[in-house]
């Protein structure tokens, strides 16, 4: 016997109808490639949108069609995303921020077909274009006062497509569980592995994620997704903003402290999200200038750890509410948030920073335990460190094509590459990426607390910590440190600072002071790379130790 419900396919683009018959009037706002601020409603994104999707298929695009987009947020490239799942087809995100051969690597291998471009990387797709193997046509996503003069081939202006058309379009019906969006990993290591989201992975997502524990995003906030869409699903905002109702700003390509404070303070922004890098850039400004955020009420943080020092300023100095959040590509993305539970709100501030610097807990539909390297559970006990494994219905199953082989466990569980901690009221903590974690006497030590706690100095900028090779430990920690300008930390200074913050165990070998520290296409601490910069690296402990 079945139940008696309606069932009603659960499809991206019934996100963008209930935005046009709620929220028709809410605005999203984009700062534009062109450098003009440009303004519509979700009423004229809908209309848009359905001008997309009839372009695309009188170009020869339709059902399981891949079409990549390579933009900023903007509300053109929001209005493509729903332009093409509302054919059918599947919207492929590009970062630009890869190497040149990583994306041509990637365009291959999803086979897109149409590649969707802002003004600012035109020449970044004139430089690999000879070698695109299944690309048939190029629009650039501009007016016609804008066209760039170009060797591209079969190229369409995005503004002149969409004037073509009536918008008399009914999105095409797909399972649920068709091919939506795909997003590749960064590839630190191999090639780029590709993570295709479906519609109804988007849309549990998007419930979720929305939800008052998670980033409880409201019809009256005005949000601002600094998080790029080309990360990580953008972070599920392009769905969550037009599902609640909320006006979108968009920052287009100035990422800058002061471009992203003056779109805060004139559009009065009550909730952003972005990797720390971001809000550390916005923190400079703020401090620099003697300026506050007077309607910035939350944040969510992710992509990387968020250090302490920057929990407390926010949360001290400015009155905003902060959420630590973790996730990755593979869990469309989000994982974990570092939302209280009853009675963490009458605690002391340090004792409340102690758990927003966690990773925080998994929301309903993400399950989530550590294991050992033999794949035996290990205790929720805020002590025992395992490998990261989460299962759930809107998390990878297999990557694109079979690549990387079987990826999950015997239960159906995949292993993040992260090692962390689960305490026993469910906040879960990274430690370390499995790859980068440092084995010391056969004890494992965590590089990211290290780090966290370093950059708290006040003559940081940034910080990272790898494992050098030790004759007697294995492994022992190397502190890695970029000054603030004009300062004149010394290693002493460093190693005091830490002292009494660590296990004295984990107090590093030695300090190095470097001119910048290399980050991935996302903006991670690329510590493979580091790895290869030191490899010939000498400890003074492990001179004295081989005596």
């Amino acid at each position: 016997m079945f139940g008696q419900m309606q069932d009603v396919s659960l499809q991206v683009n019934r996100i963008l109808d209930h935005a046009l018959v709620n929220h028709g009037e809410r605005e999203i706002v984009s700062r534009l490639v062109e450098g003009n601020i440009h303004r519509e409603t979700y009423a004229d994104a809908h209309l848009r949108a359905r001008k997309l999707s009839q372009a695309l298929q009188k170009l020869g695009c339709g059902e399981g069609d891949v079409i990549a987009t390579l933009a900023w947020n903007t509300h053109r490239h929001f209005e493509a995303w729903y332009g093409i799942t509302g054919i059918g087809g599947v919207y492929h995100t590009l970062n630009p921020r890869l190497f040149p051969e990583q994306l041509t690597y990637i365009i291959n291998h999803a086979e897109d077909k149409v590649i969707f471009t802002d003004l600012t990387f035109v020449p970044v797709l004139e430089a690999i274009a000879k070698d695109l193997l299944n690309v048939k046509g190029v629009i650039i996503m501009t007016d016609a006062a804008h066209m760039p003069d170009t060797s591209l081939q079969n190229v369409h202006c995005y503004e002149d497509l969409l004037d073509a058309q009536s918008g008399d379009f009914n999105w095409v019906e797909v399972d649920e569980r068709a091919p939506c969006g795909m997003c590749y990993t960064s590839g630190t290591t191999g090639n780029p592995k590709g993570v295709c989201y479906t519609h109804r992975s988007n849309v549990l997502h998007t419930l979720v994620g929305n939800s008052a524990d998670v980033m409880g995003i409201r019809s009256v906030d005005s949000i601002m997704p600094v998080v790029p869409m080309f990360h990580a699903n953008a972070w599920g905002l392009a769905f969550g903003a037009p599902a609640a109702g909320s006006k979108i700003v968009n920052p287009g390509p100035n990422m800058d402290g002061e471009s992203i404070y003056e779109l805060l303070t004139q559009e009065e922004v009550t909730f952003s999200a972005a990797v720390p890098t971001v809000w550390l850039m916005l923190l400079q400004h703020l401090e620099a200038n003697n300026l506050k955020l007077p309607k910035l009420e939350n944040v969510t943080i992710g992509g990387s750890a968020v250090p302490r020092v920057m929990l407390e300023k926010f949360e001290r100095d400015y009155g905003v509410a902060v959420k630590h959040a973790w996730g990755m590509t593979e869990l469309s993305p989000l994982g974990s948030i570092a939302s209280f539970k009853a009675g963490m709100e009458t605690m002391s501030f340090d004792e409340q920073m102690d758990i927003k610097v966690k990773q925080g807990r998994p929301p309903y539909l993400v399950e989530m335990k550590i294991t050992d390297d033999e794949g035996n559970e290990l205790p929720r006990d805020g002590e025992a460190f395992g490998h990261l494994m989460v299962r759930g219905p809107f998390i990878v199953g297999e990557y694109v094509k079979g690549d990387g082989g079987e990826i999950l466990d015997k239960d159906g569980f995949f292993d993040t590459g992260d090692v962390a901690t689960l305490d026993p009221l469910g906040f879960m903590q990274i430690t370390d990426r499995a790859k980068d974690v440092i084995k010391s006497g056969g004890e494992w030590i965590s590089s990211i607390e290290i780090e966290n706690i370093a950059v708290g100095h006040e003559d940081v900028q940034e910080s990272a910590v790898i494992g050098i090779e030790h004759p007697k430990w294995d492994e022992r920690p190397l502190l890695i440190v970029v000054k603030n300008p004009g300062a004149d930390v010394t290693k002493e200074d460093m190693l005091a600072y830490l002292e009494g913050k660590i296990a004295k165990w984990w107090m590093p070998d030695d300090v190095v002071f470097v001119d910048e520290i290399p980050h991935t296409a996302t903006g991670k601490i690329q510590k493979l790379t580091l790895r290869q910069q030191f490899a010939d690296y000498t400890l003074p402990t492990a001179e004295s130790a081989a005596e």
